[in-house]
């Protein structure tokens, strides 16, 4: 069992930045694929990066693809994720989560653990 929760969101104007924190308890962090969603108003939840139990491969989403950056501190249990040049589309509940097994990182059906999302709005 590991318990995810998601900091560090809020409002910003288009063009900002903002960096997401993922704090994890339990001692198996880096047994963990970690991944980020989001899920816009009236959307499904969306895959946006995910990263490897290392951290040596990363995975993302195209809209986000060059603007956001997805870390992990396996000595701390804290993922990260780093929004630059932020768009008004990029507004959502953001969510961090955990795979425990499976094969796929886009997939949100392979997370088994999730955070309760942290909110972020870009304006215009």
């Amino acid at each position: 069992q590991v318990q995810l929760v998601e900091s560090g969101g809020g409002l910003v104007q288009a063009g900002g930045s903002l960096r997401l924190s993922c704090a994890a308890s339990g001692r198996t962090f880096s047994s963990y694929v970690m991944g980020w969603f989001r899920q816009a108003p009236g959307k499904e939840r969306e895959f946006v990066a995910a990263i490897s139990w290392g951290g040596g491969s990363t995975y993302y989403a195209d809209p986000v693809k060059g603007r956001f950056t997805i870390s992990r501190d396996n000595a701390k249990n804290t993922l990260y994720l780093q929004m630059n040049s932020l768009k008004p589309e990029d507004t959502a509940v953001y969510y961090c989560a955990a795979r425990v097994r499976g094969s796929s990182y886009y997939s949100r059906l392979e997370y088994d653990y999730w955070g309760q999302g942290t909110h972020v709005t870009v304006s215009s």
